[in-house]
């Protein structure tokens, strides 16, 4: 038979997580693993602009016909303005092609096709550690992946040995770089860290990935553009991932796109040749209905503003969890251990917590996280931060 000799792969871990967390009947349990914006009542809510965006549409939609390999036009007219600044000389210059993708991880993937097979003897580096999708996901495209130190063995971010090693990257090689949120640190560069990894990059004729998964999250729409907007303006060509799921909230919606800046136009229309082909053996057209929602908020300034409120009162709560939680830690003493929650940005915070202690709070205290003490901030029940950073307390005084 022909399934006979096929084995099992492990799932992912964090898939795991949220089965073990949805048989748990403790009432106190925490959600911290999978990656998902939660309000106060620990729900993944419907922004209130995408809700309007979404009746606009019901009303004037005529059609549900196929969308192009590139996909809906408008959305990536608007969506390379929010990203690169509605101002922008790439996009004035036409030096910018966006094709939309099936969310931030489908940009991914087709970034990763369209180097394999149109940039002979590139590899990719990426952080130490990343996202871990992002191991898989270059590696399953036949690309061979290499890494960049980020955090130290203190649990801090370490530009000096990153800038060490981008340093000797092969010439022509492919970074990948978090733009802002780093996801699973919550380390971000500093604008004098990105000026000066911008440096290594012109140096070492490398090819800058930017994942943008996050506007939005850390400082602010506009804010978190900076390093994005820097190395487009400065470089020849950078490739950009840019998702929706997290600032729009259309996770299952998968909405994303693969921004690519050249400085030659006409060298472009062959670029996004081969994207329309290797898009089109991948999922032949992408959805359009997140595409359509993310469209008709961005072109209405009175709908755009509505979502601009709503990132902002996303980010400005995350905000606010970190520094509860450092405050709610100090309590018990954890102050200096933990301090660093508070300086990190976007949604994740590599904790400092030990494989063993991570375990511990699942065994003794049902909170969930991934075994690299990795939580994601915005799983925090605001109204039990005492419960969690009791349980916390608890396994990192019992392994001193």
């Amino acid at each position: 038979m022909h399934f006979n000799a096929i084995g099992r792969v492990s799932s992912d871990p964090i898939l795991g997580l949220m089965s073990s967390y949805s048989k748990d009947n403790n009432p106190n349990k925490f959600d911290l693993g999978v990656g998902v914006y939660k309000n106060n009542q620990g729900f993944t809510p419907i922004l209130h602009s995408v809700k309007l965006a979404e009746q606009r549409l019901v009303e004037t939609q005529i059609t549900k016909t196929y969308i192009s390999s590139h996909g809906n036009r408008t959305f990536g007219a608007l969506i390379s303005q929010l990203v690169l600044n509605t101002n922008s000389a790439l996009i004035h210059d036409r030096r910018v092609s966006v094709t939309q993708t099936p969310g931030g991880t489908g940009a991914l993937r087709l970034s990763a096709d369209f180097i394999n097979h149109n940039l002979k003897g590139c590899n990719v580096w990426l952080s130490n550690p990343t996202w871990p999708i992002h191991e898989t996901i270059f590696a399953k495209a036949g690309l061979t992946v290499n890494h960049y130190q980020y955090v130290s063995t203190h649990n801090r971010l370490d530009i000096t040995a990153m800038l060490a090693t981008l340093a000797t990257i092969p010439k022509g090689d492919v970074v990948l770089l978090q733009a802002c949120c780093h996801n699973p640190t919550g380390f971000d560069l500093s604008q004098n860290n990105w000026r000066q990894v911008l440096q290594i990059v012109r140096k070492r004729q490398l090819l800058p990935l930017i994942d943008f998964a996050y506007q939005g999250f850390g400082d602010g729409v506009e804010q978190d553009a900076w390093a994005v907007r820097l190395f487009a303006e400065e470089l020849p060509e950078v490739l950009i991932t840019s998702s929706c799921s997290k600032n729009f909230s259309l996770y299952s919606d998968r909405v994303g796109a693969l921004i690519v800046c050249s400085a030659d136009a006409k060298k472009l229309s062959n670029v996004r040749s081969q994207l329309a082909n290797i898009a089109c053996n991948l999922w032949a057209t992408p959805p359009d209905h997140g595409a359509s929602v993310v469209a008709t908020i961005l072109a209405d300034t009175k709908l755009k503003q509505v979502w601009s409120n709503e990132v902002e009162a996303m980010r400005l709560r995350i905000i606010q969890l970190r520094s509860e939680l450092v405050k709610a830690l100090a309590l018990h003493g954890l102050v200096e251990q933990f301090a660093h929650i508070d300086t990190q940005r976007g949604m994740f915070s590599y904790t400092g917590l030990s494989a063993e202690q991570v375990k511990q709070l699942r065994k003794k205290y049902s909170v969930y996280m991934v075994s690299s003490g990795r939580v994601n901030i915005a799983g925090i029940d605001a109204t039990r931060l005492t419960i969690l950073a009791q349980a916390i307390a608890d396994v990192s005084n019992c392994s001193k």
